[in-house]
């Protein structure tokens, strides 16, 4: 490894570890106040994104196909659900929980909305607790690019934390309290290929990506949940 693969490297473990550390604090375990902030993440810059009680803020492509249900946004029919905002650079902490054989997604810095799967990065919510070899289509991977270094997933019906932290060229997933993803877009310099030759579905190659969008959460016809869904910006 040369001196300057060796300094970058460095560099991005600093930086990251530095960010899981702030976000997480008293992160990473589930809520035991729901849908609130505490007065330090007050201070810290969070927001909130869903106060359990109303979707102000969000948007649906269908009208009644997410809804509130017992302080968690629900999935009900066909339908992605978007932030309004959009976001560049930031730490997104949230709780999901799953259905038996779920498939779902919480979409990041997604450019176009009409067309989220080539404008935007998924980490894949999905059924994978216990399974031995994971790959890019399971819980927690960038779908198609990267596989969860662990399998962190808990089993369907209990609740997982996620923090994701978006930082320019780097992404990184903590899932439930593991890291499991450290993505460097820059290393994905090829249209429809990862860096270690296995193909994806992206027309446009990951460094070329815009690094702002739209959050979402993606419908895939089975029943998901999410909620203390917070965002600090970076």
């Amino acid at each position: 490894m040369n001196k300057k693969l060796i300094f970058y490297s460095f560099i991005f473990i600093i930086i990251f570890s530095t960010l899981i550390f702030q976000a997480r604090g008293q992160k990473g375990n589930i809520s035991t106040n729901i849908n609130t902030l505490t007065e330090q993440e007050i201070k810290e810059g969070w927001k909130l994104l869903f106060d359990g009680k109303t979707l102000d803020g969000w948007e649906m492509r269908r009208e009644g196909s997410w809804r509130i249900e017992n302080g968690t946004i629900s999935r009900v029919k066909g339908g992605y659900l978007w932030t309004k905002e959009r976001y560049g650079d930031f730490i997104l902490d949230c709780e999901f929980k799953i259905s038996p054989k779920c498939n779902s997604g919480i979409f990041l810095r997604t450019y176009d909305t009409n067309d989220p799967v080539q404008t935007g990065f998924e980490m894949q919510v999905s059924d994978s607790f216990g399974k031995k070899n994971i790959g890019t289509h399971d819980c927690g991977s960038l779908y198609d690019c990267l596989t969860p270094r662990v399998n962190a997933t808990k089993p369907a019906g209990e609740w997982n934390n996620v923090v994701l932290i978006c930082k320019d060229n780097l992404i990184t997933i903590v899932l439930n309290n593991q890291l499991i993803i450290n993505m460097d877009l820059n290393n994905w310099t090829e249209s429809n290929k990862n860096p270690d030759g296995t193909k994806n579905k992206f027309k446009t190659a990951l460094k070329d990506f815009a690094r702002e969008g739209q959050i979402g959460f993606q419908d895939h016809g089975s029943p998901v949940w999410y909620r203390s869904i917070k965002i600090k910006e970076l």
